[in-house]
């Protein structure tokens, strides 16, 4: 769902940053908005 929104490279490149700065996805799923 997050790259109908946002294009799969830049929701790739987003989860890759979530993982290294150690987010937490918790039920959030692709639903995660990072901002």
């Amino acid at each position: 769902m997050t790259s109908a929104f946002t294009g799969y490279d830049l929701a790739v490149e987003a989860y890759k940053k979530a993982i290294k700065d150690k987010y937490r996805f918790f039920s959030y799923g692709d639903a995660l908005l990072i901002l």
